[in-house]
Formats: structure tokens, C-alpha cells, sequence
């Protein structure tokens, strides 16, 4: 089975290259549907083929969440789905070199840290790293940011020192900054959104000060789908910052979709989560630059991080180790390593071209629904678009769109400050997408938003005041659905188990 699910990777990534779309040189540096605009243009059924194929690798997607009702899995933003390369990776760790890592004399010991160490390797060249020693394994981009909070920001930030950021972060990448500053005296400022929905680039860099310690910012915004102006950010710590002001990118939602090369974005800390990236869970990673690392304190004691221990004091092992006190995630190490196999194999730049059509047609498809509200600027780097329905709560929504089998994600996504700029603090629905989404399936999703929207239409008003949709075609609402309805019209209540709408 593995080797038929190989030779099906490796024949639609061939049919991948035979249409014509290069997959390297793979440092570029840009995101998302920036480098697909440029690759060559590929006949769109051709395209469908190759990229069914590849779907095919994530048996998860091949379910029915209901006799007749297939998953249509569109909540990738909070964490993909896992090839068969990275499960069969991670099951052949445990059935044939399950151990613990370094200092072991015995040939499993051996095994386990050649593969975890490969990995480390893997995900280096994936990156761009100058070496693998700038890979510092953590459980998540969320551990990865704490991680730099204190090894870094505690031996470095003073009272009246600043943090800039933006509004639009992950509350991984502003909680962090926040206890920083109430530890060391620090402050921390925000930038604020443009007119388009993105960051406001010019005020970002008007935040900059000669007290400005570190800038911290995400590549690819998980609500709004657009990059950040990071070359602005970059640019403005490096002139305008305190000397050795650092800049730290939150690349969660940039690196499973497009090319990422950490030398040429200029910055000095990146952080990223394997689970959104076809790996298992409970791992991800910081690259620092070397120099950075180096100069940093251990964070977290043990085993592992340690030169030598003795009664009066310890010194500290070199970077990476320094930071990996512990026994570290070895199983899902290795299927990350797995992972970024599988996503050169496929290549960057196809991926990427590939997820800019289905982005298109996502928004294109979302804006054409009356009474939805689309978040973000147009020019979106991935394939996630958040949206609102007027009258209606984002998790009611959700929730209905479940029972049609379709997966999305609703609340504020981790960003509640956003959402609070955006005017929508109850949250938001978002459909996230990936490379093994297909075009039906987005058409699928839109039918089942319409017939929802129609059902809530329904019981909030009649026909000639609904302010949502017009009339539609009749569409299949779930049997779950129809008896909420019920329920509503029998005891005169909302027909939500969230309480009530806006």
C-alpha cells in the first residue's frame, strides 16, 4: 500500500511537471498566489487531473460524515490533512526504530536519531536555512513564540522598550508580547488596518523607534488570507529600531503554501506549526539566525540542553539543543520531515498556483451571495476567505453547513483584536482551503451556503423582506435541519443551540 500510494504521488507530481509548471528553483521568498501569477499557465482540466491524484493521497477526505453526504473539508487553516507518506512515516517509526534519541548505544537508538536528525535536515532545506542547526524543534509555533519571549525578549527588553505588531496577529503572536512587557516594563503598540482590509504598511513603519526592540508579525494573516508587509517591517527595524532590533514572522499560514526562504525575507526568528503543514500534530519549529541563538539563555531545563551539570552550576549545550530540554516529539518530527518531502516532491510554486485558482473562485463565489460580507483585501495569498451572513451568527451557520458535510471554522479564529477592528466581535465563519480541495467541491459549498442562508431567511422574514437571498432552487437541508426547524415553530425559540443571533 505504501508503495502504491508512492508511485501515485510520484506520477501526478511528474504530470505536475509535464504540464509545464516548474517546481524550482524553489528560494524565491514570495507567498502565495504572488508566485502563482507567474508560472506558466496550465489547461485547467489537465490541472484537475494532476491534483485529484494528489488527493488521493489523503485517505481522511474519501469518507462520508453521512450515508450520501461526503466530508467537504474546508477548515485546513486550522490544521490539514496527512498524506499517506507522513502516516506511513510516523507508523514505521513506532513498529521499527521506536526510541529515545542521542547518547543511545543500541542500534534502535541509532535508527531513531538518524531519522530525527534528518528530519531537522528536512525542514532546514525546506526553509531555506543556512543549516540545521537553526531548527529548533518545539511543540508548536505557539511554544516557538514563547520560546523567543523569554530565551530572548527577558535578557533583552527594558522599561520603555517597545513590541510592534499588528492588530491582525494570531493571539499566539500578541499574548507572548503582552506578558513580556508586563515582565520586563515594556510596551506594546499595534498597527492598525488599511483601507483595503490589510495592514496598514505606513503605519507600521511609523511605529518603529529608535526604543523599538523587536517587530513581530504573521507572513500570511489566518483571518484575512493577505501577506503582511514584511519587506516594510524588515526595512523599518533594521533603520528606524533600536540597534540589534529583531524581527520575529509568524509563517504559520504562508509556509504550507507557498515558498518561504528565511535568508532572503531578512528576518531573525520564524516560527511555524507541522500540523498545518501535512505533519502530525504536537510539533513545529523556530528558525533563528545562528548569531541569535547563540547569544539567547535556555529557556526550560533537563536533559538534552545541558554541557555539564554539577553541584555548583551547569553550562549549556550549543543551539539547538539548548532549547530542546526533554525527551522531543521523535514520532512527529519525523513525520514533518515526511511532510516536507512530500511538499517539494509536489512543488511549491504548483502548489501554489494551484491553490490561487481555487482562492479565486472561492471569494469570487462568496461575493456573488447577497447579504455576505467577505473579510480582507482581494489580493489574497492563500486560499482562506472569513465571512459574515447579515442576521446571522457565524457558529449557526457553521453549524448548519456541518450537517451538509461541509467543514468549516467559526469564532474569531484566534484573533479576537481583528475582529474587534473589523466590527464583527462575534466572530466570523472561514473556509480554509489546500491543494486537495477541488473546484466541485467549492461549488458544493456555495449550493449548501445558499440553501442555509434561504432556511434562515425562511423563518426571520417573509419572502418579499428577506434581506439575505431570493428565492432559490430547492437544495437538500439535513434531516437535523429540518428538525431544528420544527422545534423552532413549535416552542417559538431560536433556532440556534448558541443562543441568540445578532
Amino acid at each position: 500500500a505504501a508503495a502504491a500510494g508512492a508511485g501515485a504521488l510520484k506520477g501526478a507530481a511528474a504530470l505536475v511537471a509535464s504540464r509545464g509548471v516548474s517546481s524550482g528553483p524553489r528560494r524565491s521568498g514570495r507567498v502565495g498566489a504572488t508566485v502563482a501569477r507567474e508560472s506558466t499557465e496550465v489547461d485547467e482540466s489537465s490541472s484537475n487531473e494532476v491534483w485529484t491524484a494528489v488527493r488521493a493521497e489523503f485517505p481522511v477526505l474519501a469518507q462520508e460524515v453521512s450515508p450520501g453526504v461526503p466530508l467537504i473539508y474546508m477548515d485546513s487553516g486550522a490544521t490539514s490533512q496527512k498524506p499517506r507518506r507522513v502516516l506511513d512515516a510516523v507508523e514505521e517509526y513506532y513498529v521499527r526504530d521506536n526510541a529515545n534519541v542521542h547518547r543511545g548505544a543500541h542500534l534502535l537508538a541509532t535508527r531513531a536519531t538518524e531519522a530525527f536528525e534528518e528530519a531537522r535536515a528536512k525542514v532546514a532545506s525546506f526553509v531555506g536555512a543556512s543549516s540545521p542547526s537553526e531548527i529548533v524543534w518545539t511543540r508548536g509555533a505557539t511554544e516557538a513564540v514563547n520560546l523567543v519571549a523569554h530565551a530572548w525578549g527577558d535578557a533583552h527588553l527594558e522599561p520603555g522598550d517597545e513590541i510592534v505588531t499588528t492588530v491582525a496577529e494570531h493571539h499566539a503572536n500578541i499574548v507572548p508580547w503582552q506578558l513580556l512587557a508586563s515582565r520586563t516594563g515594556a510596551v506594546v503598540k499595534y498597527a492598525q488596518l488599511d483601507e483595503t482590509g490589510g495592514v496598514d504598511a505606513a503605519h507600521l513603519e511609523s511605529l518603529v523607534t529608535r526604543k523599538t526592540k523587536l517587530v513581530a508579525l504573521f507572513h500570511v494573516s489566518n483571518v484575512l488570507g493577505c501577506a503582511a508587509p514584511v519587506d516594510v517591517a524588515v526595512a523599518a527595524a533594521q533603520t528606524r529600531g533600536a540597534p540589534g532590533c529583531a524581527v520575529l514572522l509568524d509563517a504559520c499560514q504562508s509556509v504550507p503554501h507557498s515558498v518561504v526562504d528565511v535568508r532572503r525575507l531578512g528576518v531573525d526568528f520564524l516560527v511555524a506549526s507541522g500540523h498545518k503543514m501535512c505533519a502530525p500534530t504536537g510539533v513545529g519549529f523556530l528558525w533563528g539566525k545562528a548569531e541569535r541563538l547563540a547569544a539567547m539563555r535556555p529557556w526550560q531545563g533537563g536533559g538534552e540542553m545541558i554541557d555539564t551539570v554539577t553541584l555548583s552550576g551547569t553550562t549549556y549545550a550549543a543551539p539547538p539543543a539548548r532549547f530542546e530540554a526533554g525527551t522531543p516529539p521523535i514520532a512527529q518530527a519525523v513525520g514533518l520531515g515526511a511532510a516536507c518531502d512530500f511538499l517539494a516532491d509536489l512543488g511549491m510554486d504548483p502548489i501554489a498556483k494551484q491553490e490561487a485558482r481555487l482562492a479565486a473562485k472561492l471569494e469570487r463565489g462568496l461575493l456573488d451571495v447577497p447579504g455576505v460580507a467577505v473579510y480582507g483585501p482581494t489580493d489574497r495569498a492563500v486560499p482562506l476567505v472569513a465571512f459574515n451572513a447579515h442576521g446571522i451568527h457565524a457558529s449557526d451557520l457553521a453549524f448548519f453547513l456541518d450537517q451538509e458535510g461541509v467543514a468549516t471554522r467559526a469564532g474569531h479564529h484566534c484573533a479576537q483584536p481583528l475582529h474587534h477592528a473589523l466590527d464583527a466581535d462575534s466572530g466570523s465563519v472561514r473556509a480554509s482551503l489546500s491543494f486537495y480541495n477541488t473546484p466541485d467541491e467549492i461549488d458544493a459549498f456555495l449550493a449548501h451556503l445558499k440553501a442555509v442562508l434561504a432556511f434562515f431567511c425562511r423563518r426571520q422574514a417573509s419572502p418579499r423582506r428577506c434581506r439575505l437571498v431570493a428565492p432559490l432552487p430547492s437544495v437538500r437541508l439535513s434531516s437535523l435541519a429540518r428538525s431544528l426547524e420544527r422545534e423552532r415553530e413549535s416552542k417559538g425559540g431560536p433556532c440556534s443551540r448558541y443562543g441568540p443571533q445578532r
